[in-house]
């Protein structure tokens, strides 16, 4: 029976109090900074302890630990991996979640950084490593997990810290959820609750609403749900803003592939289908809570893609937001419809200066591009670079693919619409004529735009979610000029 936990990351330096009434503690590093941290004697232990469990630990790629006791205290060493080639965060994110998971009781992890801007990153790791969803039976046990980020000893600020911790958890929680729990209007609930607690607009457009105002897509998506597709709109805009950033997120609350039926065992864990969304809502109330001085609008593209008899079906044509239509040959390719649709209309009705969408929306991605780094498309040189750089710092790595749009729109001709929803030849780049329909239907001409794919980072071995998303947002809304 997991515990449920609460996460605190702690300021303070590091004394013998810390360590009172824990069950264990786990001291996260390089072996390096393991050994020149100094952290055990501050927590008033012996720091010969260390030394026997670094030379019995083997970090290899992914790190490894090892413990011993000190009384009832249980004493983890988790090192981190040396290894970190150039497309690779080295704040060594990737290791953490696995050493972390598992830690007992009442527990205090001390993150020993290589430097202070790594604490952001690993922090949000730890959070990771513990998630809120639990639909277990029977008594749970209440523990708190303290987060300590230093370098060499000394306690690192942690001002924004908790924030993005707690929104890393707030998107797992949203992906771990399951559909019968988390539909559309439960969804709509969570980011209704958003506004209220900060006081903040909101604009929801739902049902039939959809179609009467030309949303087409998401309404054609979402139709044959029993919780019918929304669009839901955030806003934030403080005084003196001189950017706008628009984060569209594909909320896809169970994927069926519709008519398009998937098989038995890859739909197991399409509840998470809406990945991009929960990263999208949770980074907007990590933001709000550090008061960006830059405006966010945090879009929810929301639709359950079920079979019924509404259903849309192959070979039905669809009128999107941007006017343009679209001949449906894939039920199954449905996220860069509601997708298209929420990218048109907050340019529409919003005009801001950066476009990102994230979106778990092709298995391509993760061929191409792995389990830890998203595949990323812009139609802007420097905001791909900007994105790259990023997810480096923020522990979310992503990796460009080709944009080519005078090669890819080739893939979506019809003879009876605009175009289809999906490609021709799916050994032609297909991640990237993905992110090439959802452009078609942007303005000209178009502001400037990133599609961030987290297919292959957004679940871990377990499909359970990782809150991905979030710390690339932040980490990338934070540098945009």
């Amino acid at each position: 029976m997991a515990p449920r936990t609460r996460l605190l990351v702690v300021n303070d330096p590091l004394s013998p109090t810390l360590t009172e009434g824990l069950r264990t503690l786990l001291l996260v590093g390089r072996a390096d900074q393991l050994r020149a941290g100094g952290v055990l004697p501050r927590l008033g232990l012996s720091d010969a302890l260390i030394e026997p469990l670094l030379e019995r630990a083997r970090p290899g790629d992914n790190g490894a630990s090892q413990s011993t006791f000190v009384g009832r205290l249980k004493v983890v060493v988790a090192v981190l991996p040396d290894a970190c080639s150039r497309h690779n965060s080295p704040t060594r994110a990737w290791a953490v979640p696995g050493l972390v998971r598992g830690v007992d009781g009442e527990a205090l992890v001390v993150l020993c950084l290589d430097q202070a801007a790594h604490a952001p990153a690993l922090t949000r790791a730890v959070a990771r490593a513990l998630p809120l969803f639990d639909a277990t039976s029977g008594r749970k046990e209440e523990r708190t997990v303290r987060v300590a980020p230093v370098v060499a000893g000394q306690p690192v600020p942690a001002a924004g810290l908790q924030a993005s911790a707690d929104a890393v958890r707030l998107a797992c929680r949203l992906v771990d959820t399951p559909t019968d729990t988390l539909h559309t209007d439960a969804f709509v609930a969570e980011a209704q609750a958003v506004a209220a607690r900060f006081d903040l607009p909101i604009e929801v457009i739902a049902g039939p609403e959809l179609a009467a105002r030309g949303f087409g897509g998401l309404w054609g998506v979402g139709k044959a749900a029993t919780h019918g597709p929304a669009l839901v709109c955030l806003r934030w805009a403080p005084a003196g803003a001189t950017r706008t950033v628009a984060w569209v997120g594909k909320g896809v609350v169970y994927d069926t592939g519709g008519l398009s039926l998937k098989e038995k065992t890859s739909m197991v864990g399409m509840k998470g289908d809406m990945g991009g969304a929960a990263a999208v809502l949770a980074a907007f109330v990590a933001a709000v809570e550090a008061q960006v001085d830059y405006g966010v609008l945090a879009v929810l593209c929301l639709a359950e893609n079920a079979v019924g008899p509404e259903a849309t079906r192959p070979d039905d044509i669809l009128t999107l937001y941007s006017g343009k239509t679209v001949e449906v040959n894939n039920t199954d390719a449905e996220g860069r419809l509601v997708l298209a649709d929420g990218l048109a209309w907050v340019c529409e009705a919003h005009n801001p200066d950066v476009l990102i969408d994230l979106a778990t929306l092709t298995g391509a991605a993760l061929v191409a591009t792995g389990k830890v780094h998203a595949a990323v498309v812009s139609n802007d040189e420097g905001l791909e670079a900007a994105a790259v750089a990023a997810g480096l710092r923020a522990g979310e790595p992503v990796f460009p693919l080709l944009y080519a749009p005078e090669l890819l729109r080739r893939e979506f001709r019809s003879p009876v619409a605009d175009m289809r929803n999906s490609v021709k030849d799916r050994n032609n780049a297909q991640s990237s004529c993905a992110a090439q329909f959802i452009a078609n239907h942007l303005p000209s001409p178009a502001p400037r735009w990133l599609h961030v794919d987290l297919a292959g980072p957004a679940w871990d071995g377990e499909n359970r979610g990782t809150g991905y998303g979030v710390g690339l947002l932040l980490e990338l809304g934070a540098c945009l000029g």
